[in-house]
C-alpha cells in the first residue's frame, strides 16, 4: 500500500510509531494520534502534519484534515525525527525480508559502513540498515560502542582480543571470532576506553 496519509500513534507493541516509520519504503504524510503529549515537539520537528491527543473531538480531527489538504500532499521529512530518544539506543529495528526483526543493542557486535547503509553484525550474521556510521556514532552510549576505524563502530563488551597486524595497525576479535581493523588514531582511543 502507498497511502498519501496515515493516522499514527506512538506507543505501540514491540516497537513504536517512529521505529514503524523507518520501515516504510515510501514517506507518506503523517498525523500522529497519541495519548502522551511528551512527544508533541519532537513530531513536529519532524514536520508532522498535526499532533492529535487522545481523545479528540470530531472538531479537532476536521482541523487536522484540513491542514494537510492545505499543505497540497507534501510528504512529511522523515529522516529527521529524533528516534534516538526512543529506545533506538536499546535495540535496533530491522526490516529483514518480510519481517521485522528487533534487535537489543546488547547482541550487535559491531556496525560497519556499507555505502548509503550500514551492516548490523551480530553474532549468526549482519543485518542491513538505511542509517549513516555518524547516527549510530551519536545515537549508542560512548561507554559502550566505539569508532575503531573510519568503517567500524565496536560494541566494546564482545571485543575478546587486540593484536598487532602488518605494519602500525591493529585488529580486534570479536566475540564470535571475527576480526575487524583498528585504525592507527583509534588505537590509543581504544585502550584509553579499557583503560589500558
Amino acid at each position: 500500500h502507498q497511502p498519501d496519509l496515515i493516522f499514527l500513534d506512538i506507543q505501540m507493541p514491540k516497537i513504536n510509531g517512529f521505529e514503524m516509520l523507518e520501515l516504510v519504503d515510501e514517506s507518506p504524510s503523517v498525523i500522529f494520534t497519541t495519548a502522551f503529549d511528551e512527544y508533541a515537539i519532537k513530531a513536529f520537528e519532524a514536520n508532522a502534519i498535526d499532533y492529535l491527543l487522545k481523545p479528540f473531538m470530531q472538531e479537532r480531527f476536521d482541523k487536522a484534515m484540513e491542514k494537510w489538504r492545505s499543505q497540497q500532499l507534501v510528504p512529511v521529512n522523515l529522516s529527521s525525527i529524533p528516534r534516538k530518544q526512543l529506545e533506538e539506543n536499546q535495540r535496533i529495528v530491522i526490516k529483514d525480508g518480510q519481517q521485522i526483526r528487533i534487535i537489543p543493542i546488547r547482541d550487535v557486535l559491531c556496525i560497519e559502513a556499507y555505502d548509503d547503509y550500514v551492516k548490523v553484525h551480530t553474532a549468526e550474521k549482519y543485518f542491513l540498515k538505511k542509517k549513516t556510521m555518524v547516527y549510530y556514532e551519536e545515537t549508542l552510549q560512548a561507554e559502550d560502542f566505539l569508532r575503531i576505524h573510519r568503517s567500524f563502530l565496536l560494541n566494546l563488551h564482545h571485543l575478546t582480543k587486540i593484536e598487532s597486524f602488518e605494519k602500525n595497525s591493529y585488529q580486534a576479535t570479536l566475540s564470535n571470532g571475527n576480526r575487524v581493523p583498528v585504525s592507527r588514531s583509534s588505537y590509543a582511543r581504544l585502550k584509553e576506553a579499557l583503560g589500558i
